[in-house]
């Protein structure tokens, strides 16, 4: 059930943040490109078109994906302390 709950969590902040990206693209207060970036980051790992997606990206632009495999580390630390559990100190 809790791997359900997390897949479930996973893809409905992915897709909000497609959804933001693409707002973004035509509002100007938001950042529409750094909003897709992050949702095809979080999608990436339920789907793999994302993650073609992505590593297409990294090719045709490599400071991106540079700055992009930095923040999903971050990311990922910031989960991993977030979720740890309290006897794994």
């Amino acid at each position: 059930m809790h791997a359900y709950l997390k897949r479930v969590a996973v893809l409905v902040v992915g897709w909000a943040f497609i959804g933001l990206g693409i707002v973004g693209l035509f509002l100007p207060v938001l950042q529409g490109i750094l909003f897709l970036l992050i949702g095809l980051v979080i999608l990436s790992t339920e789907y793999v078109w994302a993650h073609h997606l992505l590593n297409k990206l990294r090719q045709r632009f490599p400071k991106t994906g540079r700055i992009m495999d930095e923040a999903t580390a971050k990311g990922h630390r910031w989960m991993q302390r977030l979720f740890r559990h309290r006897g794994d100190n």
